[in-house]
């Protein structure tokens, strides 16, 4: 009996030092990333995240029912042997998605803005912050639209350590990001390349003199209103009537565009009952200091002449300002203005931006891109100039199904909450495999993969 217990004991060390093992390779891992058909004992492996939409508060939060299902996968990532890299590609945070009616960091600042984030979602950066004190996998932050206005300071105040990539110059609101090793892959939250999210510069010097925040803003404000505060397409403020006198002016005809853009979203997507003419959409953020009417965003006609003038970003309906705006974005290839105010809406054009920008620039060697900003995952190959198969992949988003009705049922385990891997096939490093999934009823369901030879 004496010698059966310990050999027992003998057995269970044995067992207990293998999976208390500090040496990644010696780890038998259970671990659902550590177990595809091409991982190796090596941390080889890159995992994109975009669209978290972390609030403020989750009375309106984006992000409540998936928190969960976060932290879950979070933690699958922290304690994988093959990942290398998590990159959190955009709207982390969010600094848009308040209601209307609320000061935005609650008559405090944007560092307690930060602290108070962390607060309402501590499981999820006690398991980020975990990861960078680990060491063992590199954890990067490329900002988005709804965190262009985060400085990088506050955003250490959330993930102290954290790697931040950011474009060189004035503006810390963009970023594009190279993995280590592989210059041909870039990933980039998307927003550059749409009218109402790009980064706005000297738009409204009268109003807020230095104010960089797009017309993006006061839409999500405006939706945030719409959800929190419920109405009926019957019941909700109708959009006035914009007519277009003069049709061959650019300018003009640009307006009338952004008119339509504005009428049919306020009317059919985030519909509020609120009358327009009243002062509700309290700012105090991002040099913005007023309080403004819906009317303030929209287009009109003017009483003077019949132009459609708008009383916030009125001068930004040229091509040379977009021509700007795009360099001041450090886009690399010049896009037509109306396409971009159509595309903030029509998404797709947003997503062809990775082969516009990509792998139809003859300067560009970047065979892998990766976007987020859409919310509407997917992976498609291209051809670049030179013939070679490229893939563009959107990582989709986990906010919650948005609803009106707090009482309707939806099975939000089956909604979103998407992400990618990239990583290289077997042991040749210049394959790649790029894979899509959903994270499905806390199950890694693969979407599609693709591979592409460097």
């Amino acid at each position: 009996m004496k010698k059966n217990y310990l050999l027992f004991l003998l057995i269970a060390s044995a067992i207990v030092g293998v999976s208390c093992s500090s040496d990644d390779e010696d780890i038998i891992s259970t671990n659902p990333f550590d177990n595809s058909e091409i991982a190796s004992n090596d941390r080889n492996k890159i995992v994109i995240i975009s669209d978290l939409h972390l609030g403020n508060d989750l009375e309106y939060s984006e992000n409540v029912k998936h928190l969960k299902r976060l932290e879950e996968f979070l933690n699958e990532v922290r304690s994988s042997v093959s990942i290398k890299e998590l990159i959190m590609n955009g709207d982390i945070l969010d600094e848009w998605y308040i209601p209307t009616r609320l000061d935005s960091y609650g008559g405090g600042t944007q560092a307690d803005f930060v602290r108070k984030t962390v607060a309402a979602n501590q499981e999820i950066f006690d398991v980020l912050n975990g990861i960078i004190k680990d060491g063992k996998i590199k954890l990067t932050y490329i900002p988005g639209n709804h965190d262009m206005g985060f400085s990088p300071e506050n955003v250490d105040i959330a993930m102290p350590g954290i790697n931040q990539a950011r474009d060189a110059g004035e503006q810390f609101g963009v970023g594009t990001y190279h993995p280590d090793d592989y210059p041909e892959i870039a990933i980039e939250h998307g927003h550059c390349y749409d009218f109402f999210c790009a980064i706005t510069p000297n738009a409204n010097e009268e109003e807020a003199p230095g104010a960089t925040l797009p017309p993006g803003y006061f839409f999500a404000r405006i939706a945030a209103n719409s959800f929190t505060d419920p109405t009926t397409h019957e019941e909700a403020t109708k959009v006035p009537n914009v007519t277009l006198n003069n049709a061959d002016n650019a300018e003009q005809y640009s307006k009338h565009i952004y008119y339509t853009l504005w009428k049919k979203v306020m009317e059919d997507v985030i519909y509020v009952k609120d009358n327009f003419y009243d002062s509700i959409i309290k700012t105090n953020v991002g040099n913005y200091t007023k309080t403004y009417a819906i009317n303030d965003i929209l287009p009109y006609n003017s009483e003077t002449d019949g132009s459609i003038q708008i009383n916030l970003y009125n001068d930004l309906f040229t091509q040379d300002n977009w021509d700007e705006r795009e360099k001041y974005n450090n886009a690399s290839v010049m896009t037509k203005i109306n396409e971009a105010i159509v595309g903030s809406l029509e998404t797709s054009f947003i997503d062809d931006q990775a082969n516009v920008q990509y792998f139809q620039n003859s300067e560009s060697n970047t065979r892998i891109v990766i976007f987020g900003h859409t919310h509407i995952p997917m992976i498609k190959s291209f051809t670049n100039l030179q013939g070679e198969t490229c893939v563009y992949v959107n990582s989709g988003t986990w906010e919650d199904q948005k609803t009106r009705d707090k009482s309707a049922a939806i099975e939000q385990d089956t909604l979103k909450m998407n992400f990618v891997t990239i990583e290289p096939v077997k042991t040749n490093k210049e394959k790649l495999q790029v894979a899509l999934y959903q994270y499905r009823y806390g199950e890694h369901l693969l979407v599609e993969n693709k591979e592409v030879d460097l």
